[in-house]
């Protein structure tokens, strides 16, 4: 059976600077999606798809999709701000693609079978993507509309280095309620955590379940996604920023009794580059699970066996 892992990596890293998706982090110049691809391989993805942008393609070729093509089945999709259905015109102003709803649309074509979702610079742990891998193989196929998302405890997933993004979760027996996304979070010095985001601040508890956009679809999302994406462009065509989150899709979809989604837990400590300050701690920790013998000594990709 095949299962496949979509990478989110089209993002321009306005907030780090650079293209923090093929920066080294890891002893031995791994970037931290060498991590998860190496989780994925290892829990029984074989297949490989990477959202990114036309601009970096040939670098991006040459460095990732190269040392993957002996591992896995790969494949690229491109998210350009003109990649959009038929008729429709778009603000000139406008700098960066339409969210992370948008960038999982572009890959509808190469996409046919049960697929779990990751954003390229988010470190999610061997667990996550054990667990997802079985619900995809045994869950998934026997309901198309059967979704699932890993969960993680808000405090675990905050950066020291400024406000992050994150889908708060509502849950009640292990199956998602309401997704809403709290764009500005962060932890202030007395210790609590609030969202700063909205017109007025709200405050979160340390274990809210929040979503690191790791989730789990059946192709039946696309169908749902070019549905939604046509009512997000009438509406907002020809505005410069605003962007279509997957949580909002999703959380549309459960309200409206289309969908459901189980949530699989994670007590792993997330680590990404957000910032470019982030980058310090992220090499710090790799070198840590490195030393515990969690990941081999060597480059991680190294150490997987080539598909017969």
């Amino acid at each position: 059976m095949q299962t496949t892992l979509l990478i989110l990596a089209a993002g321009m890293g306005s907030r780090y600077g650079g293209i923090k998706q093929l920066d080294k982090v890891g002893p031995s110049g791994e970037t931290i999606m060498d991590y998860s691809i190496y989780d994925a391989l290892q829990a029984g993805f074989n297949k490989i798809v990477f959202v990114i942008r036309k601009s970096f393609e040939q670098q991006f070729r040459e460095l990732i999709v190269q040392k993957l093509k002996p591992l896995a089945e790969v494949h690229l999709a491109f998210q350009e701000i003109d990649n959009l259905p038929p008729g429709y015109s778009f603000s000139a102003e406008r700098e960066k693609p339409w969210g992370t709803g948008h960038a999982i649309w572009t890959a509808r074509h190469l996409i046919h079978e049960p697929f779990a979702m990751i954003n390229a610079d988010d470190f999610y742990g061997k667990e996550a993507f054990l667990t997802m891998a079985d619900f995809l193989k045994n869950k998934a196929p026997e309901n198309l509309s059967h979704f699932a998302m890993c969960g993680y405890r808000l405090e675990n997933t905050l950066s020291e280095h400024g406000t992050v993004s994150r889908g708060v979760c509502v849950t009640k027996d292990n199956l998602l309620q309401s997704i809403e996304e709290h764009t500005r979070i962060s932890r202030k010095e007395n210790g609590a955590i609030s969202d700063t985001g909205g017109e007025t601040e709200k405050g979160l508890t340390s274990d809210t379940s929040v979503s690191m956009n790791f989730w789990g679809f059946t192709p039946a999302i696309f169908d749902h996604l070019e549905s939604n994406l046509h009512a997000f462009l009438e509406d907002y065509a020809q505005d410069k920023k605003k962007e279509l989150y997957i949580p909002l899709v999703v959380d549309e979809l459960i309200r409206d009794g289309k969908a459901t989604v189980e949530v699989i837990r994670s007590t792993a400590r997330w680590f990404g580059v957000t910032y470019r300050e982030d980058k310090e701690m992220a090499v710090r920790r790799l070198k840590e699970l490195t030393e515990m013998k969690l990941y081999p000594g060597k480059h991680v990709l190294e150490h997987l066996t080539p598909k017969k």
